[in-house]
């Protein structure tokens, strides 16, 4: 028994020592292993759920002088069915309205869901939470009627749909400054949140 350990492993020291290719080094030795990690994690890779909006005067179009700020955060549900919402709003008078529009950076287009109003002109001051809710497909509105979530979410995940705010004072004259911009005083395109792999 102890001459065919001794000869097995003779004859491994020499199959190693006198093979043609070359030694293993570790880069080669974690290839296999890093790609077979890297394959999993894009494979086990859930589709980003959340989403948000930064919104500023600046954004719109034309842009808005004012001091005005909001912020929308979205969370797509497991199922794909549902999009919690959560508009925040600061600096900012008399908002009567709040919607999701369809339209790349820089060009109007139309709206597709409410968040929030429409509610009398001329309310006054907000700061802070200005609605929350829940967007489905029965939610969806002008060219989004009658189509599944999955339409507007895809339009986020290339950059195609924004959220703005409207404002108005409830006096005659229009776009007369800080709180009466009925067109929309701020406004964000809406992008993905966190990781996005």
């Amino acid at each position: 028994m102890r001459a065919f350990f001794v000869v097995s492993s003779a004859l491994l020291l020499v199959t190693l020592t006198h093979c043609d290719r070359p030694a293993p080094s570790a880069a080669m030795s974690q290839a296999p292993l890093l790609a077979a990690a890297a394959a999993s994690a894009s494979a086990n890779a859930p589709d980003a759920k959340n989403f948000v909006a930064h919104l500023v005067g600046a954004n719109e179009v034309p842009p808005r002088d004012t001091r005005a700020q909001g912020e929308l955060k979205l969370q797509l549900s497991a199922d794909g069915q549902s999009l919690e919402y959560r508009i925040i709003s600061s600096n900012i008078d008399n908002v009567f309205m709040s919607h999701i529009h369809i339209a790349p950076v820089g060009v109007n287009g139309g709206i597709v869901v409410f968040l929030f109003g429409p509610v009398a002109p001329g309310g006054g001051r907000t700061d802070g939470v200005l609605a929350t809710g829940t967007i489905t497909a029965a939610n969806l509105i002008n060219a989004l009627a009658g189509h599944p979530l999955s339409d507007l979410i895809d339009s986020i995940r290339v950059g195609h749909a924004y959220a703005n705010v409207h404002t108005n004072d409830g006096v005659d004259g229009v776009n007369t400054g800080e709180g009466d911009f009925p067109g929309g005083e701020i406004r964000g395109q809406i992008r993905l949140a966190g990781p996005q792999q």
